[in-house]
């Protein structure tokens, strides 16, 4: 699916205010596997409740200054990956929320409530699967062990103000990294020595229990240790190393631990992802640095030097690169070649879909997507396709439907939002074109904008009685958002 929604952004604002989010939540190191989890002990000032109230307030200010993908293909298997590794976590007391920032620095981070961040940059360095998954298990026990309450509690011990600066300093370096830095740093200054060495025990903690998640969840032991010391090799004498290694230090120690731990489990063949190289190829031609005929450059080389992990992965880059310099028919031959092979893959499908409604023949696309709908009635690949298909293909009534079970299941997802006003604006249905517009600027902390756009749905909807109770009540919760919004300012 080609229409994708990226919120206007500074890559410098987005390194810079999640390492601030993901510093306040960090530390790592024990070898010894008989150590307690110790993810209940911020209960005494953070409730799971408040946790998930704080966690939704900064993915909602995230969403509005930095670059969050709405890629239906690659979120699926973004979600699907990180459920996996949280299906075999303990502790787990939230929901998770996994997310893309386009964003070429290598780094991942964790916050409140579950959200989960993954820069595009992991992708395009992992070598497979079993790698990106060492860094996810690290951040899902960040999670499940409640490290930034954690931290936080430990500063309630220096201050009773501590733990509210430290808060709006942290929202408000996402929005204002400079004026929040100032504000971090000056809150911090109330920690001493003791405050760094248990932010370490966080980090040694969640590489020893990620490890073991990561392990039984079927991936490789040996990655986590793979990976890191292939960064630290590669940025060992840089004067600018990837933002994760300002929030991850990786000293000698710290690989060597992950290699001891890894050697405690069997040896595993653990064979590399399909869909992980895929994924992989579409950031690299979608959602990277490259110019047009160097995304296909790159697929061609691999493909003369036979240098890649699956011939497939290395074709469907170079489809989509096809796609980019509007080469339609080359990329279709291969598209349809890779169907014959997999023609349930979503990949495939989703760049189909795009060729189809690049031609217009709507008719096939949604025959294809229809027919995938009954094979896969709750995926967010399929049905964000066929939607968005039926309001190209002006047939805006089938579409809603299918956006309504998205915002069902996925109610922070803005794309089945911005298509269900598509939708609306081609029925002429002004009231609740307002009314979805306002949904999307609520999900970016625009409270203001979204009661707005409420006011405005109010005037088109005279006469229908349910439509205007539906309205009121939404902008009397705006304004108590945005009343609560205001703590962290």
């Amino acid at each position: 699916m080609r229409k994708l929604s990226l919120s206007t952004f500074s890559k410098a604002l987005t390194a810079t205010a999640i390492s601030i989010v993901f510093a306040g939540s960090i530390a790592h190191s024990f070898a010894n596997n008989d150590l307690p989890d110790l993810g209940t002990a911020a209960v005494n000032t953070f409730s799971l409740e408040k946790e998930s109230v704080y966690g939704d307030a900064y993915m909602r200010v995230i969403r509005s200054s930095a670059p969050v993908l709405n890629d239906p293909v690659l979120s699926q298997y973004l979600s699907e990956l990180g459920n996996k590794l949280v299906a075999n976590a303990t502790g787990v007391k939230t929901p998770f929320y996994f997310f893309l920032l386009r964003n070429d620095e290598i780094n991942a981070f964790a916050f409140f409530g579950g959200h989960v961040g993954v820069h595009t940059g992991l992708f395009l360095n992992a070598d497979n699967e079993s790698e990106l998954a060492s860094v996810l298990a690290h951040e899902v026990t960040h999670v499940t062990q409640r490290h930034l309450a954690r931290s936080l509690e430990a500063q309630q011990k220096s201050s009773t103000a501590t733990i509210a600066g430290m808060l709006g300093a942290i929202l408000l370096t996402i929005a204002a990294p400079q004026a929040g830095m100032a504000a971090l740093a000056t809150t911090q200054a109330l920690a001493t020595q003791s405050k760094i060495n248990y932010t370490r025990l966080h980090e040694k903690e969640a590489d020893r229990i990620g490890m073991q998640i990561m392990v039984d969840a079927g991936f490789n032991p040996n990655a986590a240790a793979t990976f890191f010391g292939q960064l630290a090799a590669r940025y060992r004498f840089s004067t600018t190393p990837p933002q994760m290694l300002l929030t991850h230090p990786l000293p000698e120690s710290r690989i060597t631990e992950a290699r001891n731990r890894a050697a405690q489990y069997p040896n595993r063949f653990v064979p590399d992802s399909l869909n992980y190289q895929l994924a992989k190829a579409r950031i690299q031609v979608r959602f990277s640095n490259y110019s047009d005929d160097g995304a296909l450059s790159l697929f061609e080389q691999q493909l003369n030097k036979n240098n890649y992990t699956f011939e497939d992965a290395a074709l469907y880059g170079k489809a989509l690169a096809l796609f980019r310099l509007e080469k339609f028919d080359q990329a279709e031959t291969i598209i349809d070649a890779l169907l014959k092979k997999d023609d349930n893959n979503l990949f495939y499908l989703d760049t189909k879909t795009d060729l189809l409604a690049q031609k217009k023949d709507y008719a096939s696309a949604i025959a294809l997507l229809e027919g995938q709908r009954k094979l896969k009635p709750t995926s967010q690949v399929i049905n964000t396709n066929l939607a968005n298909i039926y309001v190209e293909a002006d047939q805006p009534l089938k579409a809603i439907p299918l956006l309504e079970e998205l915002i069902f299941f996925d109610k922070k997802n803005m794309l089945p939002y911005q298509i269900m006003a598509d939708a609306y604006r081609k029925l002429d249905n002004k009231a609740l074109e307002y009314y979805s517009n306002a949904e999307i600027m609520a999900l970016t902390a625009n409270y203001q904008g979204a009661i707005d756009q409420l006011n405005y749905a109010y005037r088109y909807s005279e006469g229908q009685t349910l439509q205007l109770a539906r309205i009121e009540a939404r902008i009397r919760q705006f304004r108590q958002a945005d009343r609560e919004m205001d703590q962290f300012k």
